[in-house]
């Protein structure tokens, strides 16, 4: 299945094409997120703190992940490019402007949406 949408990332909206994979978009988690940013990732790209990026232990590389602050209500959507958190109790690791986006400095407890990948230029899934 494939949708069409918007998408703010980063300050920029993005008119998207994103592959809705029926076992991807029904994940959903909640828990633990905390900050991280300076390292180089597991896909080879740097964790800056500008950036909105995150850690997941198991999300393919390139997803992109709507995540809440359950006491604030605010969100923010991020692209899964790292693996981690690895403390019990923690599903994502933010950047800290991802982690400033949804009103945290530090540790918060959210919820997880997964909205997909983005499909490159020839209409096939990004490799991740």
């Amino acid at each position: 299945m494939q949708c069409r949408g918007t998408l703010i990332y980063g300050g920029f909206i993005l008119s998207l094409f994103v592959l809705c994979s029926s076992s991807l978009q029904a994940r959903a988690e909640s828990g633990i997120a905390s900050v991280y940013s300076g390292e180089k990732t597991a896909n080879g790209e740097y964790a800056h703190a500008t950036a909105f990026t995150a850690a997941h232990r198991t999300l393919p590389f390139g997803t992109f992940v709507e995540v809440t602050n359950t006491r604030s209500g605010r969100s923010v959507i991020v692209r899964i490019n790292d693996r981690g958190p690895f403390v019990a109790g923690r599903v994502i690791d933010l950047t800290p402007a991802g982690a400033k986006a949804i009103g945290s400095s530090g540790l918060a407890h959210v919820e997880l949406t997964v909205l997909g990948k983005i499909a490159n230029r020839a209409g096939r899934p990004d490799k991740g």
